[in-house]
């Protein structure tokens, strides 16, 4: 079976490449570039962009668990529809992905889903920073990626030694930087706005004092480090400062902290609240500086899908927001067409660095690699309609936008998972 994707402005960062050219594709394998003339299936890419598909490293599947939020499959359509074809499963399930029956259930069903699912193992038990996981047995599974994301390791000891075994696993270390005793139960940004709601706010240094013990043991132990989420004007200063030093420290932002603001939190719409919290504009322009001078390699999204009547109270409502629909044109949107990142910055943030980050074979178009692509109109807008979206949950914070950039095909292994 072969598939030839004609006339495109072909992108692959990976190797530096941007012209006009055709994609053949031969058993779900990339074969050449080229100018081809026939093959099994064509699809017309005129006037369009062929890029390889992009890698959200920071998704929440609630499945198993709590699957009326999500399921690894519908996840997985809804990165499909996003031009995502692999992401990085975290381990808050119910039960938590601290045991390798877990990670196992996870890996198998997600075979016949429409994007790679790669699966965070936990830390500690049940999140609970009380007892380490075997990490081996976890690797032995199948999990490429250590995190208790959604909490912070707290036992300091714990964090260390994952650290100092991560490296020879072959595990990532991905970091929820946060202090809990700061943080103290708030649910938005703490200053002028949820002040005037009268709502417990959520300080900067809640995050920006998990940032500064992350990178402080990465620099003592010499060993890399992911810290995700970042939001805070001071966590990308203390990580551009960090990278001059020459830690290994690597970060993710999510497009939510590069388009909005706390301001949004005074509708009491739940939907705007999440995990980070959203910050002031100072914090929403030093991310879009840390995107821009490199500090900040990859935009992810935290997809967290929760249900409408979850949703429903805004200061009972669980934290998250969902994400992978949208977070390629709410960077186009929001970085290319307001001429701070290029398209092909842009799509080496979203699928050629969290590809490299966790050492996973995408992010290329290569010869021989997985056929995995995108093919989106960069010029081409639409007004984001949660009704219209393909997973359970609808809880977005771009709801009633205008954004730009309009994924047309995604390809998973050759085959086109995704159509519009």
């Amino acid at each position: 079976m072969t598939t030839l994707i004609k006339n495109a402005r072909v992108i692959d960062p990976s190797r530096d490449f941007d012209k006009k050219a055709d994609i053949l594709i031969e058993n779900g394998k990339i074969s050449a570039i080229g100018e081809f003339d026939s093959a099994d299936e064509i699809i017309d890419a005129e006037g369009i962009i062929a890029a390889p598909g992009f890698v959200d490293m920071h998704v929440h599947l609630r499945d198993p668990g709590q699957t009326h939020k999500e399921d690894i499959i519908t996840g997985c359509n809804a990165a499909a529809a996003g031009g995502v074809t692999s992401l990085l499963a975290m381990p808050n399930t119910i039960p938590t992905a601290d045991n390798p029956d877990t990670v196992e259930y996870i890996i198998n069903k997600a075979k016949d889903a429409k994007a790679k699912v790669y699966v965070a193992a936990s830390i500690t038990k049940g999140l609970k920073s009380e007892e380490a996981t075997d990490l081996k047995a976890l690797k032995n599974a199948g999990a490429i990626a250590l995190s208790d994301d959604g909490r912070p390791v707290e036992n300091t000891q714990m964090l260390i030694n994952a650290m100092k075994q991560a490296p020879n696993l072959g595990l990532k270390i991905t970091a929820h930087c946060e202090s809990l005793p700061i943080a103290n139960g708030g649910i938005m940004n703490e200053g002028e706005i949820s002040r005037k709601l009268g709502v417990k706010g959520i300080p900067d240094s809640a995050e920006d004092c998990g940032t500064m013990r992350e990178i402080a043991f990465a620099d003592a132990l010499d060993v890399p480090v992911h810290i995700c989420h970042v939001s805070t004007k001071n966590s990308v200063r203390m990580i551009r400062d960090a990278k001059k030093r020459g830690v290994k420290v690597t970060c993710e932002t999510a497009p939510h902290y590069f388009t909005l603001t706390e301001n949004e939190l005074l509708k009491r719409d739940a939907d705007y609240r999440m995990n980070p919290p959203l910050r002031r504009e100072e914090d929403r322009q030093e991310i879009i500086s840390g995107l821009v001078d490199g500090t900040i390699d990859a935009v992810a999204t935290d997809h967290a899908p929760h249900s409408p009547e979850e949703k429903a109270d805004f200061e009972k409502a669980p934290n998250g927001s969902i994400g992978m629909e949208t977070s390629f044109s709410a960077g186009v949107t929001g970085l290319v067409r307001t001429g701070k990142l290029t398209i092909n910055e842009l799509i080496r943030k979203m699928s050629t660095n969290p590809a490299s980050i966790l050492g996973i074979n995408a992010g290329t178009l290569a010869e021989g690699a997985p056929a995995d692509i995108v093919i989106f109109d960069i010029n081409e807008s639409y007004t984001v309609d949660p009704e219209n979206l393909h997973g359970k949950s609808k809880n977005t914070p771009f709801k009633g936008l205008e954004l730009y950039g309009k994924v047309k095909y995604t390809l998973l292994d050759g085959k086109v998972v995704f159509k519009n």
